[in-house]
Order: C-alpha cells, then sequence, then structure tokens
C-alpha cells in the first residue's frame, strides 16, 4: 500500500498575523513530500511514525465523540492499518515550518474521513472553511493550538489567499520568470524549532498593550502589503514592504531569531542584498528571505544551505 503524495508548504506571508487577522498567503512547496505507507518497514523511523499514528488514531477517535457534525472517519479501518505497521514516509523535515504534521493530517484525512469534501467539487468558501476547522482540530493534536492551513494547503496543493480568518479563497499567483534575478529562498538554521512555546511567547506578548499595537500598527500592515503586492506581481512595491517587515520582525522578535542571526538579518537590512523574514513560527527551522538578486545574497550567505523556492 501507497498513498497519494502530499506536499510542504509554506506561509510566504502572516506568520503571527493571522492569529489577529492580518492577511496571508500559502504556496505548496512540491521540494518536500510524504505519503502513508503500509509494509513491514522495520526502522526506526518507520516504528516512530507509526507510534505517532496510533496515537493520533486514538485523539481522532476522542475528536469524532466530541464533534460528530464535524467529522467522522473509518476508525475500524485507521486503527487495523496502523496495527498492520502503517507509517507517514515523508522527506518533510520536522520542525521547520513547512508543514510535516500538515501533510499527515492532509493524508489521514483523504484516506479515512467519512463524507470527506475532495479537491475535485466546486470548493465554495463555506467547504474551504469546513475544511480548514477540521483540518485545524486534527492538526492540534501534534501543536495544541491549529489554525488548520498547512494541512489545508497540503491538501488542495494550491496557493491559499488568507484575506481574514473567516474569509480564505484559493489563488493564483504569478508564473515564475525562472530567468529572473530575484527570488524567494529559504535559509536552513541548522536547528529545528518548536511551534508550541514560540507561539506561547507570543500569547504572552499579546498582553501587552505596547506590543498588541505594534502588531496592529506596522506588523499586520506590512503584512497585509507584501501580499497584495505578492499577488499582484508589484515587485518593486513588494521589496519596500519586504524590508519594513523584516525590521519590525527584527525589533519585536528576537525571541523567535536565534541570537547568532540577528547580525545576519541587520546585515540583509543595510545592505539591500537579500531581507529575512521568519518562516512559520521560527525558533530554528528554516527562515525566509527574498532578493532581487539571487547571487549577491548567495555571495552575501554563503556560509549557509540556501533552497530557491520562487523566482522573479
Amino acid at each position: 500500500m501507497k498513498g497519494p503524495l502530499f506536499y510542504s508548504k509554506i506561509l510566504l506571508f502572516g506568520e503571527y498575523g493571522i492569529i489577529k487577522d492580518s492577511k496571508g498567503l500559502s504556496i505548496p512547496y512540491n521540494f518536500f513530500k510524504g505519503a502513508l505507507k503500509r509494509n513491514k518497514n522495520n526502522s526506526s523511523v518507520a516504528k516512530e511514525s507509526n507510534s505517532a499514528l496510533a496515537g493520533f488514531a486514538e485523539y481522532l477517535e476522542e475528536l469524532t465523540e466530541k464533534e460528530p457534525t464535524l467529522v467522522s472517519f473509518d476508525l475500524e479501518r485507521l486503527k487495523k492499518d496502523v496495527a498492520d505497521g502503517m507509517y507517514f514516509d515523508s522527506s518533510i523535515p520536522q520542525g521547520y515550518g513547512v508543514g510535516s504534521s500538515g501533510a499527515l493530517v492532509a493524508a489521514i484525512y483523504d484516506k479515512y474521513a467519512e463524507d470527506k469534501i475532495t479537491v475535485l467539487e466546486n470548493l465554495t468558501r463555506e467547504k474551504l472553511l469546513k475544511l480548514k476547522a477540521i483540518f485545524g482540530k486534527m492538526e492540534s493534536f501534534f501543536h495544541g493550538k491549529s489554525s488548520g492551513l498547512d494541512p489545508l494547503n497540503s491538501y488542495l496543493s494550491l496557493p491559499i489567499l488568507i484575506n481574514s480568518k473567516d474569509n480564505i479563497e484559493s489563488t493564483s499567483i504569478p508564473s515564475q520568470n525562472t530567468e529572473g534575478k530575484g527570488a524567494v529562498f529559504l535559509l536552513d538554521s541548522g536547528s529545528t524549532g518548536e511551534t508550541a512555546p514560540m507561539v506561547q511567547i507570543f500569547m504572552d506578548q499579546m498582553k501587552n498593550e505596547g506590543f498588541r499595537k505594534m502588531i496592529k500598527d506596522q506588523f499586520v500592515k506590512h503584512t497585509d502589503a507584501c501580499v497584495e503586492d505578492f499577488v499582484n506581481g508589484n515587485v518593486k512595491s513588494l521589496f519596500g514592504n519586504l524590508k519594513q517587515l523584516s525590521h519590525v520582525v527584527l525589533d519585536n522578535f528576537k525571541p523567535m531569531i536565534p541570537v547568532k542571526f540577528h547580525d545576519l538579518w541587520k546585515k540583509g537590512i543595510e545592505t539591500n542584498d537579500y531581507y529575512l523574514k521568519l518562516c512559520g513560527s521560527g525558533g530554528g527551522g528554516y527562515f525566509l528571505g527574498f532578493t532581487e538578486d539571487f547571487e549577491k545574497a548567495k555571495e552575501a550567505l554563503k556560509d549557509y544551505k540556501l533552497e530557491v523556492v520562487y523566482n522573479f
């Protein structure tokens, strides 16, 4: 048995902001992927995944009992498959902000949900919001609290535009210009980040009136502008807004940026060779970089592993 492939995702814009109703833009990233497999793979990774799936199956049973109108699963088949050694075979790195648990949630929903909303039907806003709600409840098993966006992106394999909490739509983004010099890239921090503690730090900071004001007046404002610019292909304006956003993040999200990256972050803003931002909750994993000249950025960041996501 091998299930269909589900891809990783990248939240280009909206990390933390979407908790406070900023816009967001999430795109599938086909470089990493995962699929459910069932064979007698005795590797430690397969065993660990199988054991996590057993816990997840129990959690889904409780979820079905608690919220029968939201979602129900063929639990008997799921449990049998788990008992037969099913695991999630994935190249998506965990703790890197590219949606490893999201792809797993999408795969389980796709295979075991009853009356599932399929990718082929007309995806109205209501259906998208219902899927997002289901996925949020499912993924909270892994993170404590989830918006449901990562699994939604993985499940649909389409760019998703978040206008607000209750207004999401699949969207198209400008085609990549493979000849272009500009790029969006991932920078590997070399360490993993834990989502739950980072979100907790953010929530604690939100109790502070000054921080709340900064989120509303600066962070959300620049995030929204970046989303508009990216979707509409306004590259010049995009980089102006990215510079501001990178600055706001460096000044106000220091706990989410490992100390050794503070100077690197600042250097990008000062030289305009690249701008860095969080990819997911931060703390480690990947950071997102944006540059109008990838060769220049590559030279400036030659000590780090970079992976191009999108070309301008």
